[in-house]
């Protein structure tokens, strides 16, 4: 395992030779304030908003063949599986800055979650429905009794948010540590070239 991660930092860091740090520096910023305004405000929602609830709703169409549970929790798992899949294919290309962002990603989406879940009781946001009609299902309310666990929305939505902060906080680690490789192999080859 060790190996494993020692080689990941390696190729990373080669990775960084010649990229440019400032031009991906404001992508990084910009996590950083999604974080402090999620944090202030639970229902917040950064521009990826739209895209994650989107794919949520997609996730109810995709999923909804295999039965009204999996169809309800369908959107989740997707709004989750995209960002997740965005690492695994960031990895495959080799685009190591594409894969620190996407741990933001998820993070938007797991304080979403979280939102969504602690309103499984008192069903207070509003629903939003690609189907249109007034039969909505709220799909944690659902889920959660089915689970019989319903009472729990709300300390299941603080761990959630928990995941999603360190989520996050791996996004600015990663991303920062590249941004400083860049700058620094930036540094060596302007050495060297004069």
């Amino acid at each position: 395992m060790r190996e494993s991660v020692e080689n990941l930092l390696d190729e990373a860091a080669e990775w960084c030779r010649g990229k440019n740090w400032l031009a991906r520096l404001p992508l990084l910023v910009y996590f950083v304030y999604v974080l402090f305004r999620q944090l202030a405000d639970p229902v917040y929602t950064s521009v990826l908003g739209g895209i994650n609830l989107g794919i949520h709703e997609l996730g109810h169409l995709v999923f909804m063949p295999l039965g009204q549970t999996m169809g309800v929790a369908g959107g989740t798992i997707l709004q989750l599986a995209i960002p997740v899949f965005a690492i695994f294919n960031f990895y495959r290309q080799k685009e190591f800055f594409g894969m620190a962002l996407s741990f933001g990603w998820i993070s938007t989406n797991l304080f979403y979650i979280a939102t969504y879940l602690a309103d499984a009781r008192r069903l207070e946001l509003p629903m939003v429905t690609p189907f249109g009609g007034d039969n909505v299902i709220h799909d944690w309310e659902y889920l959660l009794s089915e689970m019989n666990v319903l009472q729990y929305d709300t300390a299941i939505a603080t761990g959630i948010r928990g995941v999603a902060v360190v989520t996050m906080l791996v996004c600015f680690t990663a991303g920062a540590w590249l941004l400083w490789k860049m700058a620094v192999n930036k540094n060596l080859v302007d050495k060297t070239v004069k």
